[in-house]
């Protein structure tokens, strides 16, 4: 059983690594005050410098020879932004000792063969639970007013996802996940550093908010806030990142389950382990990750459960929550479906959690009947022809459906392009198109599927056209 104690004062632990890089790249400060202000351009300046240098960050097998040449600097001299990420990687850009290349194998293939099912799971239930910790909600909120940039926010979570999750991902050489999951490290350490005014490890007590009237970009945003750190913890602590962890692993395994689709024990733990090897890159101490299904559902209510005993004023989950129930909505362009991830969210992450986050506004009534009667009749149809065609799935047709609208929107739009390197984007797209056409599925149902989506290839230049047919 996990220990309240130790919960407690892993609140309060950042990244250690991380969080003595961003020192590194801004400064190191004394304990913040009233009075205490960012070294100002030369900081943003260097942080500027580190975002440009990370976008060269693009295969596994690179990092541990990036730069070709390092710089070294005087003694004496402060570390050049290059030399504070090269040390860096040479710390962080290792795979743990226990990675298992088969099981890691076995997840990504997993992810593939359900494809735009788990896009579906990932915006309404991974996405969602992320919310319910307090603190957690508000750091988003205040790094950048979440809820006014809900599609960047959920474009990003892509971004890390699907190198991650893509074969290669993780273990080759030529794949990109690492990349990825080291740069999103150094924003948690940037947040953390922003938030506090200086290296988590240093900072105890009330950092007080500064009254400077409208902030000028997200990180004087996050300067200005003001943070107590003897009662809320560090932002982006271990438990959060752990937690944020099981969202993207036992949340999606669980809603698999949920809609009927039983994966074998030896799948859920492989998913399992694969973003447990994430967790090690993103910094997440071993003792915090979880091995099985059960050891997963005993964290994550754990953590939901100590969540639910804070109260925090003003509340800033129910704003996120219904900014991403809106901005899938407006994603979807059959008038039907376009208000059923509401329920759907509520059905796959439960109503006490829909009700903490703000997912319990109205839908309308033949919305609600769709769902509800549609999810009785659907999964009993499923379960009774499977006895018959084991490639029968009403449940993937319809979750496939809504992960296609919602991949259209936030990753196939051509007019607001991903910036990701080509080597990310690229093979993204390719694995896009894979989807196209399901696999599990009968001829006759991927022929629906098409009427519902799109026909042929799901790839941006088919994703436009259809845009633009219907404008």
């Amino acid at each position: 059983m996990i220990a309240v104690a130790s919960m407690a004062a892993m609140e309060h632990v950042g990244d250690p690594l991380a969080d003595d890089t961003v020192s590194r790249l801004v400064g190191e400060r004394p304990l913040p005050s009233s009075t205490l202000t960012m070294d100002g351009p030369n900081a943003t300046a260097r942080l500027n410098e580190a975002t440009r240098l990370m976008a060269g960050w693009t295969h596994n097998g690179t990092l541990l020879k990036w730069p070709a040449v390092r710089p070294v600097s005087s003694p004496g001299e402060e570390a050049s932004v290059t030399e504070v990420l090269h040390d860096y990687l040479q710390s962080a850009a290792h795979l743990p000792h226990w990675a298992d290349a088969t099981k890691v194998a076995r997840a990504e293939n997993l992810f593939m063969s359900h494809g735009a099912m788990s896009c579906t799971l990932l915006f309404c239930a991974s996405l969602p639970e992320c919310y319910v910790l307090p603190q957690l909600a508000g750091v988003l909120h205040i790094a950048g007013q979440l809820e006014a940039h809900t599609e960047h926010r959920i474009r990003q979570t892509a971004a890390m996802v699907f190198p991650v999750m893509m074969r290669g991902g993780l273990m080759s050489p030529g794949g990109t996940g690492v990349a990825q999951v080291l740069k999103v490290r150094l924003i948690h350490a940037t947040i953390r550093h922003l938030i506090l005014r200086g290296n988590p490890a240093q900072v105890r007590g009330l950092v007080p908010r500064r009254q400077m009237g409208e902030p000028a970009g997200m990180h004087q945003a996050m300067s200005d806030h003001g943070w107590d750190v003897d009662a809320q913890g560090v932002p982006c602590n271990q438990i959060e990142l752990a937690y944020t962890l099981l969202t993207f692993s036992y949340v999606f395994l669980n809603g698999m389950r949920k809609l009927g689709q039983r994966l074998s024990h030896e799948d859920e733990e492989a998913y399992l382990h694969a973003w447990n090897v994430v967790g090690h890159v993103l910094g997440i101490r071993s003792e915090w990750m979880a091995h099985t299904m059960e050891e997963a559902a005993t964290l994550f209510d754990r953590i939901q459960a100590r969540a639910r005993t804070v109260v925090v004023t003003p509340d800033a989950r129910p704003a996120l929550g219904r900014a991403l129930m809106n901005t899938m909505a407006n994603s979807i362009h059959v008038p039907v479906l376009r208000h059923v991830p509401v329920p759907l969210t509520q059905w796959l992450i439960g109503r006490q959690t829909a009700r903490d986050i703000g997912v319990d506004e109205h839908v309308p009534l033949l919305s609600r009947l769709l769902f509800r009667l549609g999810l009785v009749l659907v999964r009993a149809v499923d379960a009774v022809v499977r006895l018959i065609s084991s490639r029968f799935s009403i449940v993937r047709l319809f979750t496939r459906t809504i992960g296609y609208h919602m991949l259209t929107r936030f990753l196939l739009d051509q007019t607001r392009p991903l910036t990701l390197p080509d080597q990310v984007l690229n093979p993204m797209m390719d694995t896009v198109a894979e989807w196209s056409d399901d696999p599990k599925a009968s001829a006759w149902i991927n022929r629906l599927e098409d009427r519902l989506t799109t026909a042929g290839t799901w790839r941006p230049s088919a994703a436009k056209q259809q845009q633009n047919q219907r404008a």
